[in-house]
């Protein structure tokens, strides 16, 4: 049940009763002036429901992706563990722990910098991150020195690379979403279309019975900005805000790592 509530405050928020409130306006003053007009109903569709429901989908399928590469990510690493962990011939390092531990440090750095926009501390710890990476491969190295043949040593060394490929598949998602024109476009007329739709609402007064004239505006107008919410929320798969977020967890990660 609390998920429910929770579901439905990211839907439903301040925006939608801001933009309700101004639609049940315009369409009240519309109706005490006269000013009525039958405007087509596909307008809405064709101008605003196609264009959001387009980013919905982008966005989604945006997420989907960062989905894949998180999970090349996470195996990987896991396979570079295994790789310090068994394939030495003699037991006796530190090896395993060190890159436990520096998988950890990446991991946390990296939640890190997805919840928050680009930025000179983003840069600062983008290049702590690959100082990270640097010493993880710096580790692979060192497996030599433990009986660890050089076709195995470069193969833990692609996991390495194949880390650092599906991160930076991740940042690119990060940084480059939906076009900022289209967003732009859809959320004016999500904000401006209920209430400037008001001599339709009006014109449709006679259609109702008596306290259920204003079901239209506040229909539209719950609405689109729901619409607008969800593309929101979907629209960074990183902030950790949105119940369809995607979860970096260090220690779910590491657990694995015994």
């Amino acid at each position: 049940m609390r998920r429910i509530i929770k579901s439905f405050t990211l839907i439903i928020n301040y925006k939608t009763f801001i933009v309700t409130g101004l639609a049940v306006f315009s369409t009240y003053l519309c109706f005490e002036f006269g000013l009525t007009a039958k405007f087509p109903d596909m307008l809405v569709g064709v101008a605003i429901v196609f264009p959001v429901v387009f980013s919905i989908g982008s966005a989604y399928t945006r997420r989907e992706t960062a989905l894949q590469r998180y999970s090349d990510f996470k195996g990987h690493a896991i396979a570079l563990y295994y790789g310090t962990r068994d394939w030495t011939a003699n037991k006796e390092n530190d090896m395993p722990l060190r890159a436990r531990q520096l998988i950890k440090e990446i991991i946390t750095l990296m939640k890190e910098m997805f919840r928050t926009s680009r930025s000179p501390a983003w840069l600062e710890n983008e290049k702590i991150l690959y100082g990270k990476f640097s010493q993880l491969s710096g580790l692979t190295m060192e497996m030599r020195n433990f009986g660890v043949q050089s076709g195995e040593i470069s193969r833990v060394s692609q996991y390495v690379s194949k880390m650092m490929i599906a991160l930076d598949n991740m940042k690119i998602i990060h940084q480059y979403r939906t076009p900022i024109t289209l967003r732009a476009y859809s959320k004016t007329f999500i904000y401006i279309f209920p209430i400037i739709y008001g001599p339709y609402f009006a014109s449709t007064f006679h259609d109702f019975s008596s306290s259920l004239e204003y079901v239209m505006p506040i229909l539209y107008s719950f609405i689109l900005v729901s619409l607008d919410n969800i593309q929101d929320h979907l629209e960074n798969p990183f902030d950790g805000l949105g119940e369809d977020d995607i979860v970096i967890d260090s220690e779910e990660i590491t657990s694995l790592m015994l």
